[in-house]
């Protein structure tokens, strides 16, 4: 049974930092794509970040510059790193694995930006 488990929650003030772990069991993490989406109320689901089998990288235009994404092989675990925040940013985050047919979803990690 795959799962993917996000970590990292948190209620962080504008400008501030926050990192998200999406630790995968059930699969090898660094055979799929990983990608981070987030939806915000009221708004529909969007792609943040994503990171391919081969290490190439793509983000929302809103958070280049700003957010990072990467994996941890040995820990079957990829990450978001998150800097300067904004209140815009507060959402639900959730991790994401495909390839080909098989997608997989985490239950998503509540991210709030406020002061």
């Amino acid at each position: 049974q795959v799962q993917l488990v996000e970590s990292g929650v948190g209620l962080v003030q504008p400008g501030g930092s926050l990192r998200l772990a999406c630790a995968a069991s059930g699969i090898i993490f660094n055979r799929y794509i990983a990608a981070w989406y987030r939806q915000a109320p009221g708004e529909q689901r969007e792609l943040v970040a994503l990171l391919t089998t081969a290490g190439g990288t793509n983000y929302k235009d809103s958070v280049k510059g700003r957010f990072s994404i990467s994996r941890d092989n040995a820990k079957n675990t990829v990450y978001l790193q998150m800097n300067s925040l904004k209140p815009e940013d507060t959402a639900v985050y959730y991790c994401n694995a495909y390839l080909l047919a098989s997608k997989y979803w985490g239950l998503g990690t509540q991210v709030t930006v406020s002061s």
